[in-house]
């Protein structure tokens, strides 16, 4: 299949630096199929969504490439392959029955009472709410975070703490490291499924998928809702 842009200038970049597709595949956990196809821009061949953006994050960060703009270029190549979305069908419009008039004049009647005793409750629970949510945001906010991170296989792992990079190494199995941050961390991993965190003490979700990159920003937020019960970022 003819290359395009993208793919033509991937695999340039990749030549200019003498690594092989083999090279390529080991480093990133890439298979040999979905680097040729990404060169060769054979979209069929390769999965969309996350799992191709983090194809690509993984290939300019072995390279040395700009990940932002590499995944500019992989977007706008693959948008351009896209068909286009079928015309909606145009529906005819019922005429509408005799009685319907009346049965909407009744239903917006009560929907104004419904919206009048709804109102006056929110207007008396308003205050306390903001109050308790205010107050429960600054705690939270006040407390540090503390990142603790496990690896069940050897993978590389990045993390960033309130934008000083803490780590940007190969995490082994059965290690486990400890980072402190006053606002947010940045963690990404080349293989989502090896590694295990947790925020102060509580466990959090994967960063992807499993065997492929993964990156997540983890805060305070993340922290106000595991309490209340929804364990997502």
């Amino acid at each position: 299949m003819a290359k395009g842009k993208f793919g033509e200038h991937l695999k340039r970049e990749r030549e200019l630096r003498e690594v092989s597709l083999d090279e390529l595949s080991k480093a990133t956990r890439i298979s040999n199929r979905f680097l040729q196809a990404l060169e060769n821009e054979d979209w069929g061949k390769l999965p969309g969504g996350v799992f191709g953006h983090g194809f690509v994050r993984s290939i300019a960060r072995y390279l040395g490439l700009a990940e932002e703009a590499l995944l500019g270029e992989y977007d706008l190549a693959r948008a351009e392959k896209l068909p286009p979305p079928p015309p909606k069908p145009v529906q005819p419009i019922p005429s509408p029955a005799r009685w319907i008039p009346a049965a909407a004049a009744l239903v917006g009647l009560l929907l104004l009472i419904l919206f009048f005793y709804a109102a006056r409750y929110t207007w008396r629970h308003l205050a306390a709410y903001r109050a308790a949510k205010q107050s429960a945001a600054s705690a939270s906010s006040d407390t540090p975070l503390e990142l603790s991170i496990s690896a069940s296989m050897s993978t590389h792992v990045r993390i960033i703490a309130d934008g000083k990079l803490l780590m940007d190494s190969q995490l082994y199995a059965g290690e486990t490291q400890h980072f402190t941050a006053k606002g947010e961390f940045d963690v990404s991993a080349t293989n989502s499924s090896a590694v295990l965190l947790q925020l102060n003490g509580r466990a959090m979700p994967p960063l992807g998928a499993p065997g492929t990159f993964g990156r997540m920003v983890f805060s305070h937020e993340n922290l106000r809702k595991t309490s209340g019960g929804d364990s997502q970022p």
